[in-house]
């Protein structure tokens, strides 16, 4: 791990207070740093991702103390040829990092690579992926947008909006939004569009706002000097109507007026099912009288892996903490009520696992206080702990929440170990009475080895609590 100065697991600081309600899905879009001064777009509507059927969130992650990373993007049945585009991006983005900051053995240096819903209605389906990517070599955020057509089947990139005999239109009227701006020269914008390849490259992020507007973002130093930061443009439902393909206006409308439901021609496949254990009260263990471990599972909910680990816990009744990242609580809120339902406890690992330490307070506040809306809307409670990525925690995150940060004792590094001997073994070997033992639900090798780590160490006697729950009778 990064050197820094670790908690001990069970820190507890206060109470929590009244989190902020987001809700569960993505915030509205905003103009970015950059846009012009007065301009405010209309912002896009939100998606219910719980709403899209089969939806699976691709996760990855990695707590390497020289070069951590977590990636997500969203699986969609029907939508397959655009999934294996963003994988396709992702895994060139973690290659280039891996390379990179790793290859170098550097410290402090992260790679984030999370998502964010456009429009999931009708025959259209939007994502971005929005990249954070701290590295000597490319410090920033970027962004990139995915479209996919249900009608034609076929996975269109954001230039897909704009019919081919309206290119040329496109450019002029944003060349004539961005002419003027500070930070933005002229015949460096020229350049820029006259190329074809630097003409894709740049135009990678097109979306509508909810009143038909395309809004097209650009990275810092794309259109301009790094120093003037990233630019948004956003042209009228009017002016930018003429110019778009069927695609674009089948997208427009959907965006402005969803039709709820999302149909991307997929054979229809049963959800999997979602365990019912129920438990039986409050929990009775006195950890000051019988051995006790509180097991914890990071970056969930994940299909199946989760619903598995669920029917495991059961079996031996064993109650274990969860500490979910909220994009994926948002996708799969039936998994979390099933979690809660059990006797779990529910935590907050921030929306969508930064290193909360780069963050200003305000930001560290929005990362857990949507995390902590969309487990209140999904469970009815709201959270008490949290786990901040990577273990990462310093003075400003403290004191942007009230909720308690908890980190761990033994540490499975399950996320580099795929291999569920292994990961038993360690948990096995290396835990003590009242310890806290870190491991992640995305990653079915870790599910695997649950079985046999609950088998063990119930035969020696050890009792399976929450985190909160071992705090309390300690």
């Amino acid at each position: 791990m990064r050197s820094r100065t670790l908690l001990p697991a069970l820190l507890l600081l206060g109470s929590l207070t009244s989190a902020c309600a987001h809700g569960t899905s993505e915030p509205p879009v905003t103009a970015a740093d950059g846009a012009r001064p007065g301009s405010s777009p209309s912002p896009a509507r939100t998606v219910d991702p719980s709403k899209i059927k089969g939806l699976e969130i691709v996760n990855d992650s990695s707590e390497a103390g020289s070069c951590p990373f977590a990636t997500s993007y969203p699986d969609v049945p029907g939508a397959e040829a655009m999934t294996a585009a963003m994988k396709k991006d992702v895994e060139r983005q973690l290659a280039t990092f891996r390379s990179g900051a790793c290859g170098d053995s550097a410290e402090g240096l992260d790679l984030n690579v999370s998502h964010q819903f456009l429009v999931a209605s009708g025959d259209v389906l939007g994502v971005r992926l929005i990249t954070q990517d701290h590295t000597s070599a490319s410090e920033g955020r970027s962004t990139r947008a995915y479209w996919y057509d249900g009608k034609a089947e076929t996975y269109r990139t954001p230039l897909g909006l704009v019919a081919d005999g309206s290119r040329d239109a496109l450019i002029t009227a944003l060349k004539d939004q961005l002419k003027g701006r500070e930070g933005v020269d002229a015949t460096t914008l020229d350049g820029t569009f006259s190329d074809p390849a630097s003409r894709a490259s740049v135009l990678n992020d097109m979306d509508f706002t909810a009143d038909g507007g395309l809004r097209v973002a650009f990275d810092r130093g794309e259109v301009g000097v790094p120093a003037g930061g990233a630019y948004t443009v956003v042209l009228s439902k009017e002016t930018v109507t003429p110019m778009l393909s069927g695609f674009g206006k089948r997208a427009q409308r959907q965006t402005m007026r969803p039709s709820g439901s999302l149909d991307l021609g997929a054979p229809h496949v049963p959800a999997p099912a979602v365990p019912t254990h129920t438990a039986s009260g409050d929990d009775d263990t006195d950890c000051k009288k019988v051995k006790c471990i509180a097991l914890t599972f990071d970056d969930g909910p994940a299909v199946p892996e989760t619903s598995a680990l669920l029917t495991h816990l059961a079996q031996y009744r064993a109650r274990v903490t969860f500490f979910t990242v909220g994009q994926n609580v948002a996708a799969h809120p039936d998994l979390v009520r099933a979690e809660a339902k059990a006797g779990h406890e529910i935590g907050n690992h921030s929306w969508n696992h930064p290193d909360l330490t780069r963050l200003s307070s305000r930001q560290v506040a929005s990362q857990l206080n949507r995390t902590s809306a969309a487990i209140k809307a999904a469970t009815g409670k709201t959270p008490t702990l949290f786990r901040p990525p990577y273990g990462a925690v310093n003075r400003t995150v403290r004191a942007a929440t009230a909720l308690s940060p908890v980190l761990w004792d033994v540490d499975t590094e399950d996320w580099k170990y795929r291999d569920p001997a292994k990961v038993a073994r360690t948990v096995i070997t290396k835990a003590q009475p009242n310890d806290v033992v870190l491991l992640h639900d995305i990653h079915p090798t870790s599910v695997a080895a649950v079985p046999r780590i609950l088998r063990t160490l119930t035969a020696r006697g050890y009792h399976f609590v929450t985190v909160s729950h071992l705090r309390a009778t300690l």
